[in-house]
Order: C-alpha cells, then structure tokens, then sequence
C-alpha cells in the first residue's frame, strides 16, 4: 500500500474515533467543553500511531483519564486502537503495563472525581470503561498480526535465500562447463600458434600476419575466459577486479606495444565495489578495443577522484574520425549498460584531431 493511501486511511480512522466519542459525549449532559476537546484530541492522537505507537498510547490513556476525571463517562475507545498498534509494532510489554497503569488509575480517578461514589461501583465503572474484554481482543488482534507479518518476512527471506543458492549453483556449474568445454581448445588453439611462431623464427622464414593474430587472439581469449571464470566462481571470498587491478591492465597493454600511460587525480579514496568494478571494466574494454581495432600507438587512460563522482577517461591516437564514426560493439553496449546502472553518464566517440576517447562519469557518495 502507498504511503498516501496509508495517511489517508489513519486520518480517516481518526477521525471516524473522534467523532464516534464525540456523538457519545454529546449524549452526556454533564459534559463540558474540555470534556469533548479531550474526547476529540483522544481521537485525533491516533493518527501517527504507526510512527510513534508508544506515544499514542500514553497520549490516548491520559485522554481518557482525564474526560472520565471531569465526569465524562464514555468508554476510552481510542485507547484501545492505541494498544491494538503498540502491540503490532512490537510493544507488547510497553502495552500491558500501561494497561496495567490504567486500571489502577480509573478508579482513583472516579473516586478523586465524586468522593461520594462507592468503591465499588467505581471498580465497576472503571471496567466498563476500559471494556476489559476488548482491550485483551485489541492486545490479541496486535500480536496475531505482528506475528503473521513477522512469518511472512521470514518467508520471504527464505525464498530469496533460496533462489540466491540456485542462482551461486547455476553460476558454478556454468563456470564449470565453460572450463570444460572452451579452456582445453582455446589453450590448443594458443599453443598451436605458439609453436609454429617459434618454428617458423627458428628457420628464418617470415611470420604470416594472420599466425600471429591468432596468437594474439588465442592470448587475449585465454585472458577473457580467465577473467569470465573468476566472475562466474566469485562467492564474495574472492575479492573482485576494481580499481587496484587497473595499472596491471596498463601495464599488459604495454607488452603488446602500446605506449600506454595511467594518470591518476584527485584524491584516492573508498568508492563503492560496484563502481570499481565497473571502472575496471571500463578501461579493460577500453584497452582490449584499442588494441583489436584501433591501429594506435598511444593510450592514455585517466582515472579522476572527484567529490561526488569518479571519472574514467581513455584516449587513444588510433584511425578513428569523426566522419568515420565505428559501430558500437558489444563491448561497448555492455560498458553503457553497466554505467547506466549506476546512474552514470558515458560518451564514447572518435575525436576530432584522430583517434577515440571513452568518458564515463560513475556517481559516488561519500556521504559518511
């Protein structure tokens, strides 16, 4: 239920209370205006009985205290509203003794209020007025509720608990088939090249373009699969690729022949895992792409520590231009998915003096 309904349906409770006790009032022809102000404000109290149920009820048991204390003898109805919410909410021994309180007060009440009135009948009017019956039907209905609402998170934690088990099983066992049915061949397929590169550098003869970018391939799939089976097994014991893994990313992107260089401004500080990893990703797809398609000679990624956010810039000196403009890859769908998630920002387009530059803007708050 929305929030605004809920308001709605306390007000109206209250209201519906307060004039019920109200038209009761009025019947009484010994009331007096503070007898129907305590009447209509016992009514009216009931209103943020979800917020501050204890509240409620010591405000409610003074109400009907003090309308009985000035001879006005109507049941305290909205107190028994105010313990039927306080036990709900989980005051179930803040209501019985207030209740408690109240018993022992009513009649001291009536006897300081007509010092005429037998003792005894003022333990009868002080029992009808609290409706002993249902104030214990209001304490019941509190608790049956509070515990059927208690069961019902229980349940439901379960069920979450539940389908992120099968959710870690599915992960592993896809981890597993993965290494079963790709690492053996990618690792043939690399070492296959492998070998016929040296073969051929042993006997002098000329490497052919294509040997050597299925050597490269074969590395940067391996590398891939790696990096996917280590997503795919991490159970939160294995700490996941962040910030601190990014200059071993520049730094493999220099064995290639890249002249890759990392900048970092601002001041390092915790930025959330998500962001991190998301960062990661970003300047690990940035890098593999510039190495794949971009023909360049440089690189140069920026990681920038702002206040509220945290800036990642990559830029190389490729073919790219702006007229020439590539389509994006999944690579790059997947790296505007992941900051979009975040409720970030990224732009990846070719520049104008030549070359390519990937810009993301990641939201942190470093509120303490």
């Amino acid at each position: 239920m929305s929030g605004g309904r809920i308001a709605f349906r306390d007000w109206a409770i209250a209201l519906g209370v307060a004039a019920t006790l109200l038209i009761a009032g009025l019947s009484k022809p010994q009331a007096g205006p503070l007898g129907y102000a305590l009447l209509v404000l016992g009514g009216l109290a009931l209103v943020p009985r979800r917020r501050a149920p204890v509240a409620v009820l010591v405000v409610t048991g003074l109400c009907g205290l003090g309308h009985q204390a000035v001879g006005v003898d109507v049941p305290v109805v909205a107190y028994l509203f105010a313990v039927y919410a306080a036990v709900r909410a989980g005051h179930r021994r803040v209501a019985v003794a207030v209740s408690v309180a109240m018993l022992v007060a009513l009649p001291l009440v009536l006897l300081a209020s007509a010092p005429d009135l037998p003792v005894g009948q003022a333990l009868t009017r002080s029992r009808d007025v609290l409706e002993i019956a249902w104030l214990v039907a209001a304490g019941a209905a509190g608790e049956a509720l509070r515990q059927a609402e208690r069961r019902a998170d229980e349940a439901e934690r379960t069920r979450e608990e539940t389908a992120r088990r099968r959710a870690d099983e599915e992960r592993l066992h896809i981890a597993r088939e993965l290494h079963d049915s790709l690492t053996h061949q990618i690792s043939v397929v690399k070492l296959q090249a492998e070998v016929a590169v040296h073969l051929a550098r042993k006997r002098g003869e000329p490497v052919p373009e294509a040997l050597l970018a299925i050597r490269e391939a074969g590395r940067e799939a391996a590398r891939e699969l790696r990096a996917t089976l280590e997503a795919l097994r991490d159970d939160d014991r294995t700490p996941p690729h962040g910030l601190d893994q990014v200059p071993a990313l520049v730094r493999r992107a220099r064995t290639t022949g890249l002249d890759a260089t990392l900048t970092i401004e601002g001041r390092p500080g915790d930025v959330p895992a998500a962001v991190g990893r998301t960062a990661y990703r970003i300047v690990q797809e940035s890098l593999t792409n510039i190495a794949r398609h971009a023909a360049a000679d440089t690189a140069s990624v920026r990681i920038d520590y702002r206040p509220d956010a945290l800036v990642i810039r990559v830029d190389d000196d490729g073919r790219a231009t702006p007229a020439d403009a590539p389509t994006p890859g999944v690579g790059l769908l997947g790296m505007r998915e992941r900051v979009t998630a975040l409720g970030g920002r990224l732009d990846a387009a070719p520049r104008r003096e030549g070359g390519f530059t990937v810009h993301a803007e990641l939201p942190v708050d470093r509120t303490p």
